[in-house]
């Protein structure tokens, strides 16, 4: 049997942008969650091929900040 992750709410902003810009996304991960950031607001990258992206667990209140390579989709943490 197969088990279905858990879809958890995160808000998801651009890092060059206030918090109240952040939209609410449903994902089983925060690393998911930045993916589909990304794939809906692309336009939210500042100038450059790197987007910084922050992502707060609305359940736990953890704060995670990813660094996106828009040209190649790899991710990292900011540091």
């Amino acid at each position: 049997m197969t088990t279905t992750p858990t879809l958890r709410s995160f808000r998801v902003h651009a890092g060059h942008v206030d918090r109240h810009h952040a939209v609410l996304v449903e994902e089983t991960s925060f690393e998911t969650a930045v993916i589909a950031f990304v794939e809906d607001h692309p336009a939210a990258a500042e100038t450059g091929d790197e987007m910084r992206v922050i992502v707060h667990d609305v359940a736990s209140g953890h704060e995670h900040c990813f660094m996106v390579d828009l040209s190649t989709g790899e991710t990292s943490s900011c540091g």
